[in-house]
């Protein structure tokens, strides 16, 4: 099995989530999501679990976590690609949008469905708008 699709083991969730966390965190500020909206695309529930994450983001996170945060910063880095102006691009999950994905409303409430299908789905969008997955 190759390293890219074996799964996270214990010891490498540790490595990887306090960056992921940190950056995660970074995001939501530039998206100017509340804390409802983070806990959501973090796939929480527990508001305990979150504040606790954010005063601590060392924690040990769990691989659907890791997963989520692995597609914000795909659409994150993706639109810093596609749209140049910072404040555009941080402003794109916000805005209506026509594509077949969004129906007309923002990827924004798309990833807010509360499934990683949905976080998915828009990083597809936006690589296949870049012209592929780079």
């Amino acid at each position: 099995m190759s390293a890219q699709s074996r799964p996270a083991t214990a010891f490498d969730r540790k490595g990887l989530s306090g960056p992921a966390l940190r950056t995660y965190f970074r995001i939501a500020n530039l998206w100017s999501l509340s804390v409802e909206e983070q806990m959501i695309l973090l796939g929480l529930t527990a508001r305990s679990t979150f504040f606790k994450w954010k005063k601590d983001p060392n924690a040990v996170l769990p691989k659907d976590t890791l997963e989520r945060i692995s597609y914000i910063l795909g659409i994150y880095k993706a639109l810093q690609i596609l749209l140049p102006d910072e404040q555009a691009a941080d402003e794109w999950v916000r805005r209506p949008n026509a594509a077949p994905p969004f129906a007309g409303r923002s990827a924004l409430d798309r990833m807010l469905s509360g499934q990683v299908a949905d976080l998915f789905v828009v990083r597809q969008y936006l690589d296949a708008q870049r012209g592929g997955w780079a």
